[in-house]
């Protein structure tokens, strides 16, 4: 049988404890405050992070590994015996990390899979574990790259941000740029659509609005798929994603809670303090 590695990167924020009782090899992107550089979840946990991101005279950027940096770990993974690799990584449009990871792949030394989850945070979070399921079930390379994708292709992710300015200063709003959500206490409700890229859901007034809005969303998901299994994000506000887990419930839609945490350093660069969310998938 085929020894399958799983590889993701620090952008699924399900974090190094939780990746190593997953038997997942994380390569971590990079946080960068002026001249000091963070490995994501390594060097700047989200707590240490979010303190500084709103005391800080400078916006932070990221930097995603280099090619480098995913053929040391494919060769480690190589040289500890495994037969292939699945390496799946956030949406190749919002960062070169898979372009990254394409390249290392032509020179690793075993086969490796490389899968665009077409999602971010925790909704790569629920990609990575159907990549470990299908490897726990014996699967090799492709039967795992093939059920991963599968799962990327259902796997959806909303979430609402308290303003769109680390968006659009990050360059990642996409579809979202032209968003008029700071008049009139519009919080904006977004995804990140099929082909990975996040556009605007819907305008609501009023944040606790736009948390039912969700639920409600994910409610319809439910009746229209059946049972899905869903994870909550957070920008270290534990309180407001308990809320939107409760929205959730109240709705009596059929969920299965996988995960519940807080939106890493990268992607809190990006989305800023106060993202709330939540990533779905519909369970076969």
């Amino acid at each position: 049988m085929s020894r399958v590695a799983i590889v993701t990167d620090s952008t699924c924020d399900l974090g190094p404890a939780a990746l190593e009782s997953l038997g997942v090899r994380m390569v971590p992107l990079k946080v960068l405050f002026g001249e000091e550089s963070f490995l994501d979840w390594v060097e700047l946990s989200p707590e240490e992070f979010y303190q500084r991101l709103t005391t800080s005279p400078v916006l932070p950027k990221t930097s995603q590994p280099s090619p480098a940096e995913f053929l040391d770990t494919y060769r480690d993974l190589a040289d500890k015996g495994f037969d292939e690799i699945v390496s799946v990584h956030l949406s190749g449009a919002l960062s070169g990390t898979v372009e990254s990871a394409t390249m290392a792949s032509g020179d690793s030394p075993i086969p490796v899979h490389v899968v665009d989850a077409l999602n971010v945070s925790h909704g790569l979070g629920i990609v990575v574990r159907a990549a470990v399921e299908a490897r726990d079930a014996g699967g090799d390379g492709d039967a795992v790259s093939s059920s991963t994708r599968d799962v990327a292709g259902r796997t959806r992710l909303l979430f609402v941000l308290d303003t769109l300015e680390y968006l659009v200063k990050g360059g990642r709003a996409g579809r979202a740029q032209g968003l008029a959500a700071a008049l009139l206490d519009i919080k904006p409700v977004l995804t990140v659509n099929p082909e990975g890229i996040i556009e605007p859901f819907k305008k609501v007034k009023g944040r606790k609005r736009a948390l039912a809005e969700v639920a409600a969303a994910v409610s319809d998901h439910a009746r229209e798929h059946g049972r899905l299994r869903i994870a909550i994000l957070h920008g270290c506000l534990a309180d407001e994603g308990a809320e939107l887990l409760s929205e959730i419930e109240a709705t009596g839609a059929d969920v299965e809670l996988v995960s519940r945490g807080t939106v890493g350093a990268v992607i809190g660069t990006y989305a800023g303090p106060r993202a709330v969310g939540v990533a779905f998938c519909p369970i076969k």
